[in-house]
């Protein structure tokens, strides 16, 4: 059975690769709607949203036999969810408002498979990791979005890059923060027999 990532991240192409699981990218091209307030909700929402949309184009060419794995990460702090900073002063003020405190790490992951006749099925579930930063100077923030790493993360930090040096400490999945909680995954497929 082929497997499609409904993603271009290099990250989690790069944590499929790490538990071995082969697998063709097929980015969504999906306008993302989000009509839900909760963070685990809106990722949940907009990881099928992705699913939904790579599945049809699939089945509009025929195929048969596939999985499509849609994923969405934010990150939530004070009640706000954080997506990717919009400019360099955007990720300055999401790093502020992460400083010292704990914040939660939202994934959603939508499992789409379909075999030979059967319609379509569906399988939805999101993690949450929760991650707390040290204190960074101003000077520290600004050198860290200098850098450029923010400018595509949600909440503007990367957990596996040079923000490495500001993480205090986490309390769940680290490959949740990283985009994409691989253990639960594969998990999920095996019970569907998918893997």
């Amino acid at each position: 059975m082929k497997i499609y990532l409904a993603s271009a991240s290099p990250r989690r192409k790069d944590l499929l690769k790490q538990v071995g699981i082969s697998f063709r990218v097929m980015p969504s091209t999906v306008e993302e709607k989000i009509t839900k307030e909760k963070p685990d909700e809106v990722v949940e929402e907009l990881s099928y949203q992705k699913a939904v949309d790579v599945c049809g184009r699939l089945m509009a060419e025929k195929q048969e036999d596939f999985v499509v794995i849609g994923a969405d990460t934010v990150v939530s702090a004070w009640g706000k969810i954080l997506g990717k900073p919009a400019d360099k002063e955007d990720a300055v003020r999401m790093l502020k408002d992460l400083q010292g405190v704990s914040h939660q790490v939202y994934t959603g992951v939508t499992i789409a498979w379909k075999n030979q006749d059967i319609s379509p099925m569906y399988a939805t579930f999101s993690e949450c990791t929760d991650v707390t930063m040290y204190t960074m100077t101003e000077e520290e923030i600004r050198r860290y979005v200098d850098s450029g790493e923010p400018m595509d993360k949600a909440g503007a930090y990367a957990i596996q890059g040079l923000c490495a040096a500001h993480i205090q400490g986490i309390c769940g999945d680290y490959n949740n923060v990283v985009g994409l909680p691989v253990g639960r995954l594969c998990q999920e497929l095996k019970k569907r027999g998918l893997l």
